[in-house]
This record gives C-alpha cells, sequence and structure tokens, in this order.
C-alpha cells in the first residue's frame, strides 16, 4: 500500500534526524519533508494537483493553520519532546499537549489519563506493580486487562519513564510480543523511544519555539473528586493556573475538552481563556447523531454560540458529505458557519489508508475516497469552502505545505 510506504519511508527518515530536527525547530528553520510531495503525485490530475504543483520549490513559514495532533506521532512517539520538536519543524503552528494529572496531581501531557501500559515503557520497569491492573504473571495473558494510569504514581515516577509507539497486544503472552510492531506500518519505530513531559515542560517548550498551545484537558478516569477533594473545577482551574504562573497571553492558547462545562467554567472563570477555548464536539457519541439532521444536534448551534462558545471542535467527517462524487460542507458545517462558530477539526493523517476509504476519520466521504493524494482534496473543502481554522494531523507537514501554497 502506498500509505504503507510513506509512513515507513517517513519513519526511516526520522530515525537519523533527531538532533537536527531539535536543532531546527528551535532557530525556526522548517523542512517539510518528502511526504507531502509523495501524497501529491497520488492526487488526481485537476486544478487543485496544478495548484499545489507550482509550490514545489516554494519555501515554507509555520502556519496556524497546521496543527501538531499530539506532536507529529507518524515520525516519534506522541506527547514526547522529540515529537512535539518534529511538529514544529514541520511548520505546525499550534501544538497539542493532552492533560492530565499524577496521583500527587501534577499535570502532565498524555492522550489519556489510562495508557502508560501502551504509550510509556512502564511495563518494563518495577512501576508496573504500581498499575491500577498490574500484569497477572500466573495468566497465559498476562497483559489481557493490565491498566497503567498517571493517577497511579507520582510525578517523580512519571519523570522516570520514556514514551513509546501507542501499541499493546492484549493476547500476548511476553512483553515482547506485548509491544511487538512487526508487520505494522510503524514497525521501524521499534524501540525508539522519547522524552516524557509536564504540562508545564511543555508549555516552556512550546514558548520557545514561537508556536501556540492548545491544551486538552482529558477526561479523568479516576472518580472525581480526587485525593484531598481535587475537583473538576479545581482541574480545570489548575490548566489555567499554569499559564498564568508562566505568564503566557491568553491569545497563545486554545484551551480544549470534551466536557462542555469545562468551557463553561473558563468562560466565567477565566474568560481571557474561555473566549478561545475548543469543544471537541462529543454529540456524534449519540446514536442518533445525524450530520445532516439538526434535530440530532443537542445542544443545538444556536444554544451553543448562545452559551459563549465560539470555536467548535469536531472530527472531520462531521464537516463534510458528499454530492454525487463530489466532497462538500455538510449541514452542520453551515449551520456552524451560520450560528457564527468558529471550527478546528481533527485528524488528517491519523486513518488507515486512503485508498481504503480512509476509515473512521472520512467515514462520511469514503466513497469518494480512492488514493493517499486525497488528502489534498479533503483538505482544499475544509479549507475553502468549510473554512475551517485549523486542521490537526499527525504529520503536520502535509497541512502546512497546503496552507502555503494556498495563502492561509
Amino acid at each position: 500500500m502506498v500509505q504503507h510506504f510513506l509512513v515507513r519511508a517517513a519513519i526511516v527518515v526520522a530515525a537519523s534526524v533527531g538532533l537536527q530536527a531539535a536543532q531546527a525547530a528551535s532557530d525556526g528553520t522548517l523542512a517539510v519533508g518528502a511526504r507531502p510531495l509523495q501524497l501529491l503525485n497520488s492526487l488526481s490530475d485537476g486544478p487543485l494537483k496544478s495548484t499545489l504543483e507550482a509550490c514545489r520549490a516554494n519555501p515554507v513559514a509555520r502556519t496556524e493553520f497546521s496543527i501538531g495532533h499530539r506532536g507529529a506521532p507518524l515520525k516519534y512517539p506522541e506527547h514526547t519532546r522529540e515529537s512535539y520538536l518534529a511538529a514544529a519543524e514541520m511548520g505546525a503552528g499550534i501544538i497539542e499537549c493532552d492533560v492530565t494529572f499524577t496521583s500527587d496531581k501534577a499535570l502532565v501531557c498524555r492522550h489519556s489519563q489510562c495508557d502508560l501500559h501502551t504509550t510509556t515503557n512502564i511495563l518494563q520497569t518495577p512501576l508496573a506493580q504500581s498499575c491500577s491492573v498490574p500484569p497477572d504473571a500466573g495468566s497465559s495473558t498476562p497483559y489481557k486487562d493490565v491498566q497503567c494510569c498517571t493517577s497511579d504514581i507520582t510525578l517523580e515516577e512519571f519523570k522516570s519513564l520514556r514514551g513509546k509507539v501507542d501499541s499493546g497486544n492484549k493476547d500476548a503472552a511476553t512483553l515482547e510480543h506485548y509491544f511487538s510492531l512487526a508487520g505494522t506500518a510503524k514497525a521501524d519505530l521499534q524501540g525508539v523511544t522519547g522524552t516524557l513531559l509536564t504540562h508545564r515542560e511543555s508549555i516552556e517548550l512550546f514558548r520557545s519555539l514561537g508556536v501556540k498551545m492548545i491544551p486538552e484537558l482529558k477526561a479523568p478516569q479516576v472518580p472525581m473528586p480526587f485525593a484531598d477533594g481535587y475537583s473538576q473545577e479545581d482541574y480545570a482551574q489548575a490548566l489555567v493556573d499554569e499559564y498564568l504562573a508562566a505568564g503566557v497571553d491568553p491569545a497563545d492558547v486554545f484551551l480544549q475538552s470534551f466536557d462542555l462545562n469545562d468551557v463553561h467554567y473558563w468562560l466565567s472563570e477565566a474568560p481571557g481563556f474561555g473566549r478561545q477555548a475548543a469543544w471537541l464536539d462529543s454529540r456524534y457519541r449519540d446514536r442518533s447523531f445525524n450530520a445532516e439532521d439538526a434535530a440530532t444536534w443537542k445542544p443545538s448551534m444556536t444554544d451553543l454560540a448562545e452559551s459563549g462558545v465560539n470555536i467548535l471542535a469536531p472530527p472531520l467527517w462531521m464537516l463534510l458529505t458528499l454530492d454525487g462524487d463530489a466532497i462538500v460542507p455538510s449541514a452542520y458545517a453551515v449551520a456552524a458557519q451560520a450560528a457564527g462558530l468558529d471550527l478546528i477539526t481533527w485528524t488528517l493523517e491519523r486513518s488507515g489508508s486512503l485508498e481504503n476509504g480512509g476509515g473512521w476519520y472520512h467515514q462520511s466521504v469514503k466513497d469518494a475516497i480512492t488514493q493517499d493524494g486525497d488528502v489534498y482534496a479533503v483538505l482544499d473543502v475544509l479549507a475553502r469552502e468549510v473554512k475551517v481554522r485549523g486542521v490537526f494531523s499527525d504529520w503536520p507537514a502535509t497541512t502546512t505545505y497546503y496552507a502555503n501554497c494556498q495563502g492561509l
């Protein structure tokens, strides 16, 4: 598959440029690499391809249209210093630190409170016995139910771990098999690790790189209030407090949450940050949801806008539909625009091969997705017709290339 080849090619390059990437990102040098052009080669001939082809030799500038989703996890393990540096080098103008907390209530960058068993080396350390559900040594499948959470360990213990590619075979009999990437598109990242960061450290890094910040307050997977009465409101405020302590301009921060109550809390208690907070639209989790039927959107777009929400962040499939063979804005996208809501969407280059329909993220337009270069066709509609202000990507260079070529 072309997608498999492109990912493997990118990873091979990544293994040899870690230190160079760090230096390049720090001094502002950008390098989108070969992937955007490889994808362009598989885009069908037409006006869009001609426009993008004409930009092949052009220099690129950092753009806020390009958002690093967990950094650049097709190149380095997600939410690690190395992944963040790679995203900055690829021209991402905004980078994401998903935020959760440790047992001593320190904020750290992880996609989920309870993903340490798949995204770090914790099972290779004595801390495995600190996990909520440690490996079952007496079972033929000792990792079937294993669960390791940031809230199981202290900040000091968290910082002793290394990030790795998110993987875990629950049916594995050995740890080697559990972590094996053999036969996957990321096989060349086997054994590659990265540096875990606290939320405070991500702030320092992003400021040094000259990028804006888009932290997501992750849903706790422990009962709240947590230790010593730590409430959801305390958690939401702690996120803001770390930006205040660092003297970060609220205009440089896009707070996010799937919990609409968090957004309303920020609007009320930290309006400088709340005005630019994004609600990660979770309405699609309701089985009755239909992006073409406004009656299934509760709350309505008008209700959201009137409550003070300014930015809506749905998965990209909710913003798109088909008109015959053409990709066009969905009724959902049109209604969001009419209500005056800005849009940020996720996640590009995270699905399986677009040759096979593009997976979950492209489900509403899968019949028009036939090749990996169609990533540009999707981007083009999102940018020109849906008018999103930013797109998350696991390989931000592609979005950076498109945005620069289109003058975004």
